[in-house]
């Protein structure tokens, strides 16, 4: 063997060395040249917020002040030039959240993500939106609709000078994924149609409906092992008795003895003269066109995982336990004699934030120019949502009413069964265009009560597929139903916001409202989404008014699908405006909205069976009672209720665990942190994580791991079953076969060991080392390429997760999953408390930020404030405005 000279070998090493020289340094110079290229891309669509902006299509000249969170404040000389300025902010700000909301309502997002998205539209667009939005439009007053005209050519006037990535990164991606789409014009009925993607949003029980159908057939198939089968036997004359007191003991009756209801008392008001929404719906009809009197009489007031998941992650998931917390507290209660406004609505957590915080300001107020008004928007819907002018203020809860109902049909063919009689379908052919593929047919079919939406998702499929059980004769949902026609089975919606309203108008009304009066009269307009609305006035007064088009139903409830062959089953009117209930300056000097139910059993109609069960608004009305107490009310008192985070359940637990045996060490450390525990969900607390973390296994081994699993649903319901079910040892549901487990005792021990298996899982063996925050941190998760699967565009555009406290049916509603992720979903989407005697006092903030930018100073520049419960001040007056203001960009008409 030879061997190789040393010095041979060092030219070879030099020329390695080179080579790897030059591979690393153009390595480096193609990542430095991609983070340039990123850069830009990102940067290059970011909005112009100083010096000047020439528009065609403005009258006059236009300011636009942000301060140092680059939120807006719009001041114009005339309405048209208002809207036009805010329509080109939205769009500089949040076009792509804007453009991906109109494909929404219009059922075609596959023409911008391809046909995985071809089953929502299809669903979508046999619901409608955008066809009953059109017809919203051309029932608009001259007014209303310059008001939307303007701002569409507004947003168009962006669109006039950018396109792809010049107009978002987002469109960059997509310019990617589908190289021939191209963004339209702006038109009003984008605007309209987002007002339907919220009312779905906020759709209430229809879910619960649904849920409750599929339990009575799935309970009922089981036969004897149905209701029974689970430990839920009443006795009764038949297994069909048993599966209806499951059912009504699953979901119970609101806890009025309990809990407060919104309006303990009625105002008095004087009858309003006749429209279209009292009169009796006597049909669905998608080409309905309503005119609704604005008019109000004088008041004498007294003093007082399926398409429907993929269509809700699109405008915005229902989730856990959805709702919101608004009330008002009379200046009687407060340090400063005026009044105290808070509202924080909980919706889908969401990246960038529902809310685009704004002001709209005329140089001079005027009847031409009425508009002195600062909040919350919708972006791609002109006006203020929620927040105050210079006299009044207004906030938002849902209504939870039930202004959504099933109907199980009999389709033969082209036609379907209606009292005895054969009665043609209403078909229409439409065509679902999809990028990159072909196009895809669809037949929408409906009846008099609305779209046959069974075919188009699992939930409503199976509902049609096995609507009638066989268990002794008794049919639940269908238990009282006429006799049932030949035919197939198929599903329809009745849903109000599938017939045209008049929130388009509200909107304006709400926002130039001076008195109660006026406030009123804007309430009589809003019709869908059904909301609670709150008031408060300079003048020291406070008020609650229930709006919206809230249905009266014939022989059925709406609790479970309804019999749609007869008519007996149909809805026969909607309630009229002046016998909603209304309270003005109640003697308890507060009003508290909740999702807790309104109005007490003996009001004269029925509004619903599927109130939130009042855990929040009974904190959040003990919380004012004890601070007045203790002296007057100031604006932070207020603060500090909206992020109190007493879990009602967690008591209840803690006392009940207090007499269960554990085995082992862990698991006993672990129950004896409930026992100093005082309730509260805090970020950083051990308790609450093991409290929640035993409470979600609780409820799944009492009601999801059976034989037949019972719906676990929102946790407030599940609150009321359980409180009941630890007052009582001997109640048969502790008993699971399945698991070998029988008694409370048994249960509670079982739930008690897993959890803290679980837990020493995820945040190990130390108890004194859990924390609840970590384990319910935030994931922001982008509405579109935040979920693409492809890691690199994902971190593009997501952020956190943030820790935070909070949680499921408490004030500060983070809400969860049980049996998915303690990771929080739905969210306070804003905070705000608004001061009467100062607005400039007044204090703000929401989930993300301004901007819909990723890589924006404003993408998520309030979220670390937001999950520390931060509000900060936000001037209204013209001499605060500008003293906060750090960009002023001048809008001025073109040549």
């Amino acid at each position: 063997m030879t061997s190789e000279n040393p010095a041979s070998r060092r030219p070879l090493l030099r020329r390695i060395g080179r080579i790897a020289y030059l591979v690393v340094a153009g390595i480096m110079v193609v990542a430095v040249a991609a983070a340039f290229f990123l850069t830009w891309t990102i940067q290059r669509s970011f909005p112009q917020t100083a010096g000047d902006v020439a528009l065609k299509g403005l009258e006059k000249p236009v300011t636009v002040q942000r301060d140092d969170r680059g939120i807006p404040t719009i001041t114009a000389s005339s309405a048209h030039d208002l809207f036009f300025a805010q329509g080109f902010t939205h769009a500089q700000d949040r076009f792509f959240e804007m453009d991906f909301r109109r494909h929404v309502t219009a059922g075609r997002v596959a023409e911008m993500f391809g046909e995985s998205q071809v089953a929502t539209d299809k669903f979508l667009r046999t619901l409608g939106w955008r066809a009953v939005a059109e017809q919203e439009v051309e029932a608009l007053d001259e007014t209303t609709r310059a008001y939307y005209d303007a701002y569409a050519d507004g947003v168009n006037a962006y669109l006039a000078s950018r396109s792809g990535a010049d107009l978002s990164l987002e469109h960059a991606v997509l310019g990617v994924l589908a190289p021939d789409y191209s963004p339209e014009p702006w038109e009003p009925a984008d605007s309209v149609a987002w007002l339907k993607a919220m009312a779905w949003d906020l759709r209430t029980n229809l879910g619960a409906e649904t849920d409750r159908a599929r339990l009575a057939a799935s309970l009922d198939a089981a036969g004897p092992d149905g209701a029974a089968g689970v430990g839920a036997s009443v006795g009764g004359a038949s297994p069909g008795d048993d599966v209806q007191a499951l059912i009504e003991k699953l979901y119970p009756a609101y806890p009025f003895d309990d809990h407060p209801v919104i309006v303990p008392t009625i105002s008095p008001a004087d009858p309003l003269p006749a429209t279209e929404t009292d009169a009796a719906p006597a049909s669905f009809s998608s080409a309905a066109e309503p005119d609704t009197a604005a008019a109000l009489a004088t008041v004498e007031w007294q003093q007082a995982s399926n398409v429907i998941e993929a269509a809700s992650m699109l405008v915005g998931s229902v989730g856990e336990g959805i709702g919101s917390n608004s009330w008002v507290v009379s200046g009687d209660l407060t340090e400063s004699g005026k009044p105290l406004l808070a509202n924080d609505p909980h919706l889908g957590s969401s990246l960038p934030s529902v809310w685009y915080q704004m002001q709209l300001k005329c140089n001079t107020v005027s009847e031409s120019c009425p508009f002195d008004v600062g909040g919350f928007s919708f972006s791609g819907l002109p006006g203020i949502i929620i927040g105050h002018n210079a006299k009044v203020s207004w906030g938002f809860t849902n209504l939870t009413t039930d202004v959504t109902d099933l109907y199980i049909e009999k389709v033969d063919g082209d036609e379907y069964w209606r009292d005895g009689a054969l009665e043609p379908l209403e078909i229409e052919q439409d065509v679902i265009r999809v990028a990159g593929g072909d196009d895809v047919p669809l037949t929408i079919r409906r009846t008099v009560h609305g779209p046959i939406i069974s075919g188009l998702t699992d939930d409503f499929t199976a509902i049609a597929d096995e609507p009638v059980a066989a268990a002794d004769g008794v049919a639940l949902p269908l238990q009282d139903a006429p006799e049932t026609p030949p035919g197939e089975f198929a599903v329809s919606l009745r849903w109000t916001a599938l017939e045209p309203g008049t929130t388009a108008r509200a909107i304006f009304a709400l926002n130039t409202a001076q008195d109660f009066d006026g406030f009123r009269a804007a309430a009589s307009l809003f019709d869908v989404p059904a909301q609670n609305l709150v008031y408060a006035d300079t003048d020291g007064n406070i008020g609650y008014q229930t709006p919206g088009r809230l249905p009266i139903r014939g022989a059925g409830d709406g609790w479970l699908p309804q019999p749609g062959w007869d008519s007996g089953y149909d809805w026969t009117g909607y309630i009229p405006f002046e016998q909603l209930p209304v309270s003005f300056n109640p003697p308890e000097g507060y009003i508290v909205t909740a999702n807790n139910a309104i109005v007490d059993d003996e009001y004269e109609y029925f509004l619903s069976r599927d109130w939130d069960y009042g855990y929040r608004a009974a904190r959040i009305a003990h919380l004012i009672e004890r601070k007045a107490a203790a002296g007057p009310l100031v604006a932070q008192d207020l603060r500090d209720i909206q992020m109190d985070e007493q879990m009602w359940i967690g008591k209840q637990l803690a006392v009940a665990m207090d007499t269960v045996k554990v085995d082992g060490e862990g698991p006993n450390a672990a129950v004896d942190l409930l026992r100093t525990w005082d309730a509260q969900n805090s970020a950083d607390s051990p308790a609450a994580a093991y409290a929640n973390v035993l409470w979600s296994n609780l409820v799944q081994n009492v009601f999801a791991d059976r034989q037949v699993p019972l719906p676990v649903g929102d946790q407030a319901r599940l609150f009321t079953v359980m409180g009941a079910m630890l007052d009582d040892a001997d109640d048969p549901l502790w008993t699971n076969d399945r698991l070998d487990i029988e008694g409370m005792h048994e249960m509670l021990s079982f739930s008690a060991e897993q959890a803290y298996e679980e837990l020493k899982d995820l945040q190990g063996r130390d108890v004194t080392r859990w924390d609840w925050g970590s384990l319910h941190a935030l994931p922001l998760t982008h509405a579109t390429l935040g979920t693409s699967g492809v890691a690199p565009v994902e971190m593009l555009f997501n952020r956190g997760p943030y820790p935070v406290g909070g949680g499921s049916s408490v004030v500060n509603a983070t809400g969860w999953q049980i049996g998915e992720s303690y990771a929080t979903t739905t969210v306070p989407s804003m905070r705000m408390v608004v001061d009467l005697a100062d607005f400039d006092d007044s204090t703000w903030n929401q989930l993300t930020g301004a901007s819909g930018h990723p890589f924006h100073a404003h993408y998520t520049d309030q979220t670390e404030d937001w999950a520390q419960g931060i509000q900060k001040p936000w001037p209204f007056t013209a001499k605060a405005v500008t003293k906060a203001t750090v960009d002023t960009l001048r809008l001025t008409p073109a040549a």
